[in-house]
């Protein structure tokens, strides 16, 4: 037993369980997932980038949140693309914006988006916060805009932003406008 658990300590974590009659081992396989985060302007994107980002941004937003809106509204030719990638595989984009598309005095970063079969894994977290720092990289350090779904606002919140003005009612779903 010792040998194989030096053998395959690499494979595998050990979590101890408290039972009523002492402590059992129990083995767990790691599985480390690769992702390949990307940031790309709109004439970089391949083909087949741009199906999945479409793909994922309707799938979630117009079919999941039952939303009918014109998700392909002009913007994304001025964007950049963060995309956070498993093999080919999309699990999670942002669209980062520069000042003037949206905000006349501010970037802004929209469609943040995680697939359904990628959440509870704290990607959204990482998600935004490698947005922020694009938007710093591509744009240079200025105020940063958000439309934000209100249940969103304390995660929003969680990376600084506070919110501005009333909510409002967008798409049938009702939104914040944050800083």
């Amino acid at each position: 037993r010792k040998f194989l658990r030096e053998r395959w300590k690499d494979k595998y974590r050990y979590y101890t369980n408290k039972k009523p009659h002492g402590i059992t081992l129990r083995q767990l396989p790691i599985f480390t997932v690769m992702i390949t985060w990307q940031c790309k302007s709109f004439p970089e994107l391949s083909n087949e980038e741009l199906y999945s980002l479409l793909q994922l941004r309707i799938g979630v937003f117009v079919v999941e949140q039952n939303c009918s809106y014109q998700d392909c509204d002009g913007k994304d030719l001025k964007a950049h693309h963060l995309c956070a990638w498993e093999n080919d595989v999309l699990l999670a984009y942002t669209r980062l914006l520069p000042v003037g598309v949206s905000y006349d005095h501010a970037a802004s970063i929209g469609r943040v988006i995680t697939a359904p079969a990628a959440r509870g894994k704290n990607l959204g977290r990482e998600l935004m916060t490698r947005s922020i720092e694009e938007v710093y990289r591509l744009f240079g350090r200025i105020p940063i805009t958000i439309s934000a779904q209100l249940y969103l606002k304390r995660f929003y919140e969680s990376f600084s932003f506070t919110q501005r003005g009333e909510p409002y009612l967008e798409d049938g779903i009702m939104h914040i406008s944050m800083v």
